[in-house]
């Protein structure tokens, strides 16, 4: 038995990854530490499954997936979380800053 043929059993090639218990107890953790959270839903594409990014006050952000629009709005009303659709909405402008702060300071 090689090194990769368990991740191999587990998934047929050309299938995407759903969202697991996993994914939300990472969301619920980062909400929990953080103030002013919001949700993003991006939706399902041909190459990933439906993600949600989670956003704080100062725009540090996570993302995971989520099993589908509603399950993100499930999640966001039974934490008081805001939810908006990124294909309605876009980011907001403090996620991006936090991202090229966070690139000055890496290079």
């Amino acid at each position: 038995m090689g090194l990769f043929d368990s991740l191999r059993r587990r998934r047929r090639p050309g299938t995407l990854r759903g969202a697991n218990d996993r994914d939300t107890r990472h969301l619920e953790a980062w909400a929990a530490e953080r103030r002013g959270v919001e949700a993003y839903v991006e939706p399902r594409t041909t190459v990933t499954e439906t993600t949600v990014v989670l956003i704080a006050h100062d725009g540090e952000w996570t993302r995971r997936r989520i099993g589908s629009l509603d399950a993100a709005q499930h999640f966001g009303r039974k934490r008081g979380i805001p939810v908006y659709e990124v294909a309605k909405v876009g980011y907001p402008k403090r996620m991006r800053e936090y991202t090229q702060r966070q690139k000055r300071s890496d290079g």
